[in-house]
């Protein structure tokens, strides 16, 4: 696989006109073995071998889509200053290019006010999202869909706060009937509503949950880690479209730049539509909050010192992509979201496949059809292996096998889960490569056929 070089060109660049801001000081180069350096460079990159191919078209398995080289550059360029965006003396400009980014995304949301930051991940984010929540209605219980991220639960037994998983109907999308029976119970504090779940690409069905909201009075906490920025996709089913488009009625949201934004690892983001939940963080720290009495970003966040190269890297992306609809990013997703269509249509009108259910976004999911869902399981596993083998690098997930059942009455469920073959067609040009993807799908079938 080739890797992309051009940008060392432009990255140079970039470094001899960051050290022009610096001509004031005087002279002063850091010392280092160059040669050893290089040695153990080169020892670095023969390591990075044993990696999937992750940039590649043909790596369409986890959630790992490739940085945008604009974002790595602005990156790395801003490790030879290495800026702390806790304290504003620590990362001035980065802050400052944090704030300016953030505000961006909660504008893509429709929000016209907003407190929020950078996290180093979706996790963190989402933690601050519900202890925030806690904060607001404290002992209450939160709850997500049986199909929401595992995090939720593991955050709330971090907090000590109780957690309850609401079963999902047969899109895989939480299941309305079955939050209001739990809400009449009195005692849910918060709702977490995915858009969409990082399993299959669910999206909850938010306008049904607003509706809940104003009988029941809860909060209602958005996890759209993964999906967040296809609010600005054109060519959403019916109810993601719905869903999305009420994006500004809610408490809070998570997204992660890091999916679907270009990022590098890590870089997620936690935003607040009320500006006073500022003061669950206040807290005293005089030896870092010297340098200026505007809002230092230490002062709205549970970490402490963080990358303020996210924040760089960010802001040089949303000034070559900006969050709109119809723009090239936005185009983007939208080939994204075509190429799982695309992909899912060649497989659901294939009679040696079981498709259980249309993508919302761009996770496909899908298994070698058999009479019972344990024989469907083996030969998933087995079909992954021999994409592997063609250097097609898939994945695999674990499905209700009453939801298989459900889609295909003919198949006898013998296992309470089903594991299926699962593809996450983040890139662009995933919508190209679909073609050759699926002559090795039908290679590999057509092999496991016969076994």
């Amino acid at each position: 696989m080739p890797i992309e070089k051009h940008s060392i060109n432009i990255l140079e660049k970039a470094v001899t006109k960051l050290s022009d801001g610096f001509q004031g000081l005087p002279p002063y180069q850091m010392e280092y073995d160059k040669k050893r350096a290089e040695e153990t460079l080169l020892k670095v990159a023969e390591k990075m071998w044993d990696n999937y191919p992750y940039p590649h078209p043909q790596y369409a398995g986890q959630m790992l889509k490739p940085p945008h080289p604009v974002a790595r550059m602005a990156y790395m360029l801003a490790t030879w200053i290495n800026p702390n965006n806790h304290a504003l003396d620590g990362g001035k400009a980065s802050s400052a290019m944090e704030k300016e980014s953030v505000a961006k995304i909660a504008g893509m949301f429709g929000w016209r006010q907003h407190l929020g930051h950078l996290t180093g991940g979706g996790t963190l984010a989402n933690l601050e999202a519900l202890w925030v929540a806690n904060n607001i209605h404290p002992g209450k219980t939160i709850v997500a869909s049986s199909q929401a991220h595992y995090t939720h639960n593991r955050i709330c037994g971090v907090l000590q706060i109780p957690f309850k998983s609401v079963p999902v109907d047969d899109d895989a999308r939480m299941d309305k009937q079955a939050l209001e029976e739990m809400l009449q119970q009195g005692d849910i504090g918060t709702v977490v509503v995915t858009l969409g779940t990082t399993g299959v690409g669910s999206v909850d069905p938010l306008p049904e949950i607003l509706t809940l909201q104003e009988k029941y009075g809860f909060r209602i906490h958005i996890d759209a880690a993964y999906g967040g920025y296809y609010c600005l996709a054109n060519n959403l089913g019916e109810s993601a479209t719905e869903a999305y488009s009420l994006l500004h009625k809610v408490d809070s949201i998570v997204i992660d730049p890091h999916k679907h934004g270009l990022q590098p690892y890590g870089c997620g983001c936690v935003l607040f539509q009320d500006t006073e939940v500022g003061k669950f963080y206040k807290h005293d720290s005089p030896y870092t909050y010297f340098s200026s009495n505007e809002l230092h970003l230490g002062e709205i966040s549970l970490e402490c010192s963080r990358a303020g190269a996210a924040a760089v890297a960010l802001w040089a992306t949303l000034e070559m992509y900006p969050l709109e609809r119809g723009g090239e990013f936005a185009t983007g997703l939208e080939k994204c979201r075509q190429a799982a269509l695309v992909l899912y249509d060649r497989l659901a009108n294939d009679d040696r496949f079981v498709t259980p259910l249309v993508p919302d976004l761009d996770i496909v999911i899908w298994a070698p059809k058999a009479v019972t869902t344990s024989e469907m399981s083996r030969l998933s596993k087995l079909a992954f292996e021999r994409a592997e083998e063609k250097e097609l690098h898939l994945a695999t997930f674990s499905y209700p096998s009453h939801l298989i059942k459900k889609a295909f009455p003919e198949v006898e469920a013998d296992t309470e889960h089903t594991i299926c073959m699962r593809s996450c067609l983040m890139k662009p040009d995933h919508l190209e490569w679909v073609e050759p993807i699926w002559s090795i799908l039908d290679q590999v079938q057509n092999e496991i056929s016969i076994t």
